[in-house]
């Protein structure tokens, strides 16, 4: 490898806005995120579906699904 072409690789602190903070290493020195594996819906398990004009029902009427 040559010398003096490589990014430092530095202890870092990643930010999310719900207040998560996370420890490690990276190029970067410090980094803020809009969302993290806390508070993505994901991760968490309360995704909301949402029914925008009914599209939902439509598709259940539409190949018979009883909820």
């Amino acid at each position: 490898m040559k010398a003096k072409i490589h990014p430092k690789y530095v202890q870092t602190t990643i930010t999310c806005a719900c207040g998560n903070v996370i420890q490690t290493r990276s190029t970067a020195k410090d980094v803020k995120i809009e969302i993290c594996s806390a508070c993505h819906p994901f991760f968490t398990g309360k995704q909301k579906l949402v029914d925008t004009a009914g599209r939902i029902e439509r598709f259940r009427r539409k190949y018979n699904i009883k909820d």
